[in-house]
């Protein structure tokens, strides 16, 4: 018994990371995946940007629609970061993302659980709360920004 449990815990890990692995069939299928999923994030976090910072009118509704958005694609896009994706497409990506894989997740890790932060500041209907999670998020997306987004798109 003491051995099943982990044999059955690491089964269902390869097997929840098929799904993934399999709508992946070429490296520019990835690369759009994510490129995808970031650009409807940043639509939504720059509706709730803009609200936070009086260049659009609060709407507690619209706001809560759009971080709970967010927050459902915010892990997204880091399963689209695998080996060869890199190239296939243009894309922003350092190579520092595969060199320093670690690093990359916990910037990955970090926006996810800024964004359930934000996520749940909406939910309580107060700009205040909202202003101030926006900061973390902003935060977290400037950091991976920084250590890994190229300026330029490749190829």
């Amino acid at each position: 018994m003491k051995r099943l449990l982990p044999a059955s815990v690491a089964t269902l890990a390869v097997l929840a990371s098929l799904p993934a692995a399999a709508q992946f069939q070429k490296p520019e299928d990835a690369i759009k995946y994510r490129q995808s999923a970031f650009t409807v994030m940043a639509n939504h976090v720059g509706r709730i940007g803009a609200m936070a910072a009086g260049r659009a009118p609060f709407d507690a509704k619209a706001a809560a629609e759009s971080a709970n958005i967010v927050n459902t694609l915010a892990s997204l896009p880091m399963t689209a970061f695998g080996a060869g994706t890199d190239k296939g497409a243009p894309n922003r990506a350092k190579p520092e993302i595969w060199s320093d894989a670690a690093k990359f997740k916990a910037a990955g890790d970090k926006m996810v659980a800024e964004v359930a932060k934000l996520d749940a500041a909406a939910k309580s209907g107060s700009l205040d709360a909202i202003k101030a999670a926006m900061g973390g998020v902003g935060g977290s997306c400037k950091a991976c920004h920084d250590d890994f987004r190229a300026e330029k798109y490749s190829n």
